[in-house]
């Protein structure tokens, strides 16, 4: 065998233990978070805005909040997803709810991205990952990491109404839209 051939093999050896350990990284990741579920009360958070504005789940009692975690602004799936929201945030209005992104970029970069595709609710920076943590939604390898898209819906009262684990940037928001409404019938019916 030749220099070369020992060396592809080497090689060839290396890339598929490392994707192997990427793999199963990824998967004992996931398996170890504890997943909300609806009924469990939404952990607190206090993160700051885009603006510069602190908010604090505290300030949300009272109200229904959508509290959408997203991997990185101002990326396809993520524009996306935001946008939505955007076009339909009238509608959240009318219903008294509150739209909050969630990831972990700076607030700069936040910034950027809603004057970007002005978009007219808070993105909170959690550059730490401490929310998306507590909220089962951070996810990282090596120097990656990121918020996993991940949308929670609480209710009035602070605790989880639903929670949206697999979610699809295009539909979504006409999805929660959907819920709340059936959610807020529930809630004014005798």
């Amino acid at each position: 065998m030749t220099v070369q051939k020992k060396l592809l093999a080497v090689l060839g050896v290396a890339v598929i233990a490392i994707g192997l350990a990427l793999v199963l990284a990824v998967t004992h990741n996931q398996s170890q978070e504890a997943k909300l579920t609806a009924g469990d009360i939404a952990p607190t958070f206090t993160l700051g805005d885009q603006n510069g504005k602190t908010h604090s789940l505290a300030d949300y009692r009272g109200h229904w909040l959508v509290l959408y975690f997203y991997p990185k602004d101002d990326t396809p799936g993520c524009t996306t997803e935001a946008c939505r929201f955007r076009d339909e945030y009238e509608v959240y209005l009318q219903h008294g709810v509150t739209v909050l992104g969630v990831s972990i970029d700076s607030r700069e970069s936040h910034e950027r991205f809603a004057k970007k595709y002005d978009l007219p609710f808070p993105l909170l920076a959690d550059t730490d990952g401490a929310v998306a943590k507590e909220y089962g939604a951070y996810w990282s390898f090596w120097p990656l990491r990121f918020a996993r898209r991940y949308t929670f819906l609480i209710d009035p009262q602070g605790r989880i109404a639903r929670t949206y684990y697999k979610v699809s940037p295009k539909q979504h928001s006409a999805q929660l839209i959907a819920d709340l409404e059936v959610l807020q019938q529930k809630d004014v019916a005798p």
